[in-house]
């Protein structure tokens, strides 16, 4: 245990008219400074994260970070970029700042405002995130990656649509309680089960119910070292934080094993000194129905091919041994890709604390984090457990 998180803030994801990115970072990040009970002097550096990539003209906004309050003016900020698990990236960052005592307090801000262009531009940007080479043209850009896995699992172990679909309905309905979703209505298995005019196939197998939304977002958190965390008035510490990287393009692997986010589970769990049954719940990177599936397996709560039983069993719901997604994960909460990751950790701290609200599941002591860039490129895992 290096450090932990004393203080978060969380805006809510979707399309968000009237402010910029510039706004959400100034108004976030504010807001968990002063949850950490901190001034702006306090904080000693600063790491954001946003993919960007051409969703919105301002590039280069690490200093944003500096409207905050003029006190940070001079104080050290950077920009982290890894993908979809960019969020994860720059807590990561912070981490690294803080073992190497470069910092004693970190404020790390995740963000991204995805909904000032066209859909299409969306999807040409999201594609980059894929091996250009060999993976660019496939049909349904992003989708089109996870939509093939999807058809190269059903080969393998047989049509799980069914199985996507109520992965799909749990999460939608999880998302309804939260007030900080972009989607909060209970979408009901057979609306997601069913191909309609509403929810038509997106690629290969994968209906629009199977995919994660285009959202504006900023979750932010601050970071500290083990002994100022004993001070503050609420902390949640990390028992694991792992890091694992994956060969980008997907045929140097078995895309559906997930095998590196499979070793950043068994690596977090070793570091942390647990197992599997140890969790009370879970925020996992369902950026698609088929990715939670195949996260099911990696993490072990079934065998490769056996996701389904997870499913069948209840255990992913909230009212079931090991609730997956409480707040509607990516599915139902929204996807602003940089502050995903950092929104993860922000509401995992929330539980641990008790102060999740509509969606606070009982008895939580630990909690894990899986955060994803790219298909299962970029795999993060983190062990949290309340200090204060």
């Amino acid at each position: 245990m290096t450090a932990a998180i004393i203080g978060w803030a969380h805006s809510r994801f979707g399309k968000l008219e009237g402010e910029d990115i510039e706004g959400l970072i100034v108004r976030v990040g504010a807001e968990a400074i002063g949850d950490a009970g901190l001034a702006p002097a306090d904080i000693d550096e600063i790491f954001i994260g946003t993919f960007n990539g051409g969703f919105v003209r301002q590039e280069f906004p690490s200093s944003l970070t500096l409207q905050i309050d003029p006190s940070l003016r001079f104080k050290p900020a950077t920009r982290v970029e890894n993908a979809c698990a960019t969020g994860s990236a720059a807590i990561h960052q912070g981490l690294n700042a803080i073992a190497a005592h470069r910092a004693r307090r970190v404020l790390v801000v995740g963000v991204e405002k995805m909904t000032e262009i066209s859909g299409p531009q969306v999807g040409d940007i999201l594609i980059r995130a894929a091996y250009l080479k060999e993976e660019g043209d496939i049909e349904g850009g992003f989708a089109g990656v996870f939509g093939r896995i999807a058809q190269m699992y059903f080969q393998r172990y047989g049509d799980k649509s069914d199985v996507l679909a109520r992965i799909a309905a749990k999460n939608h309905k999880n998302g309804a309680a939260n007030p900080l979703a972009q989607i909060r209505k209970d979408l009901g298995y057979d609306f997601c089960r069913t191909v309609s005019d509403k929810n038509p196939i997106v690629a290969g197998p994968l209906r629009r119910t199977d995919c994660s939304l285009v959202s504006d977002g900023c979750a932010a958190l601050v970071l500290t070292d083990i002994d100022t965390a004993l001070a503050a008035k609420k902390a949640v510490v990390f028992r694991a934080a792992e890091h694992v990287n994956d060969f980008l393009p997907m045929s140097k692997r078995d895309i559906t094993g997930y095998e590196g986010a499979a070793l950043a589970w068994q690596r977090a769990f070793d570091h942390a000194g647990v197992t599997l049954d140890d969790l009370s719940c879970a925020e996992v990177h369902d950026c698609f129905t088929i990715a939670e599936l195949l996260i099911y397996e990696a993490m072990g709560m079934a065998k490769k091919g056996e996701g389904d039983r997870v499913v069948e069993a209840g255990t992913a719901e909230k009212t079931g041994k090991l609730p997956i997604n409480a707040s509607g994960g990516l599915k139902a909460k929204g996807h602003p890709i940089g502050a995903t990751g950092v929104s993860m950790h922000v509401l995992q701290s929330m539980q641990l604390t008790g102060t999740a609200g509509n969606i606070q599941l009982p008895s939580v002591q630990l909690a894990g984090v899986f955060n994803m860039g790219g298909a299962a490129v970029a795999n993060y895992v983190s062990i949290l457990e309340r200090l204060r």
